[in-house]
């Protein structure tokens, strides 16, 4: 991936030696050059998010620069997602018109995160594997973010979290042949080594079963692949509750016996999007200094066919003593969660979050705009759902009911993994997690629909990062409640 170096310049933004500068245009505002006014009165640079206008200027040092004119839409509008999207409109034209740095002039107080954010998220590729072209070595090298009243801080944050959800893309990417359950556990190896403040455990396939972790032992049982169960502790500081982040990392996911149809099964190597999720964003909090205590739990497996696979009508038992019907191998997440889960909370979790890909009918019902949210705590919900919202990684609550609780219980066992009939598929996977939180605060966010092309300007195809982003904030949050 390339680096791109993130600077602040306090100052006139004219000022800068950059070979590209940026000016942001709201909605019945003027620009402060006349010259560059005239493009507006022209109707050649128009103030509508996502659009931009190139001009050029005289450069201080002499010759000519360009200057591109950035739609921001109505300054009353304008948001940390607002700043996302025209950014990411900017650094598009940039690399078009081959810049090698740019600088933004800030339009508002607090629009450094979003500015930075999408400048780094839609320059993003995953190209390793490709030719490259010889123009494809040039590119944005330098940012820059100018203005008067420009914070520092706010410019590394946005720069530390694009940096991480780019790095969880990566991973997501990569090929489930390259990133498999040991590759990740290596990712998670570097995160430990470089951050003093965060420990890693790994548990193999003999520990998982010894620890009495059947459920996620089921699933890994039928592949080739070694599984691990990934534990990273970070204790940055006791301010807020102990954090629990758990996040989903089947590195490809066939279905098991259960087979999943051909078309597209090539996407199931992003069933690990909520693993990659965690693990990345502890190395961001851990670079951020924040002052909480975070065990991260991230089960890392293959699902496959082979003659050592659960079958339809097993019965395993879980870490926590639940006993589960596998009446479909296919519905493998809810099932090395469910260990992960109780995991967390026997390690002393006070509040818990999961990521994972759980379900398809989550897609059906709310597309790639918002992830499902369930949670048996109104006001650790109010705070995730608040930290999603921040960062632009949308959630929306689905309900939890005792009437569709009922669908997840067992005809030979205390659970079914997965109920005939496929009423409220989505709601009764986050039923069946909810067995394993007991009374802990909990949030199970499906990012099935939005781990992935996910359609934002910021954000082209393949990968997302969706979620990083969020456990940040929601980690900063509770440093700060």
């Amino acid at each position: 991936m390339r680096e791109i170096a993130v600077t602040v310049r306090p100052g006139a933004p004219e000022e800068t030696a950059v070979d590209t500068r940026v000016l942001g245009l709201f909605d019945g505002e003027h620009l402060p050059e006349p010259e560059l006014q005239q493009l507006v009165e022209l109707g050649e640079a128009k103030s509508g998010l996502r659009k931009v206008a190139v001009a050029h200027e005289e450069a201080p040092g002499g010759g000519r620069r360009r200057v591109l004119i950035a739609g921001l839409g109505k300054r009353e509008e304008f948001d940390s997602e607002a700043a996302r999207v025209a950014a990411a409109a900017v650094a598009g034209r940039a690399r078009e018109l081959g810049a090698v740095s740019l600088s933004w002039a800030l339009p508002d107080d607090g629009a450094e995160v979003g500015l930075v954010e999408g400048t780094l998220l839609k320059l993003y590729s995953f190209d390793r594997y490709k030719a490259k072209a010889d123009d494809d070595a040039n590119g944005l090298e330098t940012l820059e973010i100018a203005g008067s009243g420009v914070s520092e801080e706010a410019a590394r944050r946005g720069h530390i979290a694009a940096a991480a959800v780019n790095r969880a893309r990566e991973l997501q990417n990569l090929p489930s042949n390259v990133a498999d359950p040991i590759f990740l556990a290596g990712r998670a190896q570097e995160i430990a080594d470089a951050h003093a403040q965060v420990e890693l455990e790994l548990f193999g396939r003999d520990e998982i079963v010894q620890r009495g972790m059947g459920a996620f032992a089921a699933v890994a049982q039928g592949t080739h692949a070694e599984p691990r169960l990934i534990v990273l502790r970070y204790s940055g500081g006791d301010q807020g509750p102990h954090l629990g982040f758990v996040g989903k990392a089947v590195t490809f996911d066939t279905g098991g016996i259960s087979l999943k149809p051909g078309a597209k099964m090539s996407e199931m190597k992003f069933d690990m999007s909520g693993g990659a999720a965690v693990l990345e964003s502890i190395d961001a909090i851990a670079k951020l200094g924040l002052p909480v205590t975070i065990t991260a739990v991230v089960p890392a497996t293959e699902n496959m066919p082979s003659g050592h696979a659960i079958k339809p009508g097993d019965i395993v038992t879980a870490l926590n003593g639940k006993t589960i019907e596998i009446n479909n191998t296919d519905a493998e997440g809810r099932l090395i969660l469910a260990d992960a889960l109780s995991y967390a909370v026997e390690q002393g979790a006070e509040r818990i979050v999961d990521l994972a890909t759980l379900t398809g009918a989550i897609i059906v019902a709310l597309g790639s705009t918002h992830a499902g949210l369930f949670s048996n705590d109104d006001d650790w919900f109010q705070e995730v759902d608040a930290a999603c919202t921040a960062t632009g990684e949308l959630g929306w609550r689905l309900p939890l009911h005792r009437e569709t609780a009922k669908l997840v219980e067992g005809t030979f066992a205390d659970l079914d993994n997965a109920p005939a009939g496929r009423k409220a598929s989505s709601i009764t996977a986050a039923h069946f997690l909810s067995n394993f939180v007991g009374d802990v605060p909990w949030v199970h966010m499906d990012i099935a629909g939005t781990a992935w092309e996910l359609g934002r300007p910021y954000v082209g195809k393949g990968a997302s990062g969706f979620g990083v982003r969020a456990l940040i904030e929601l980690a900063s949050r509770s440093a700060d409640a």
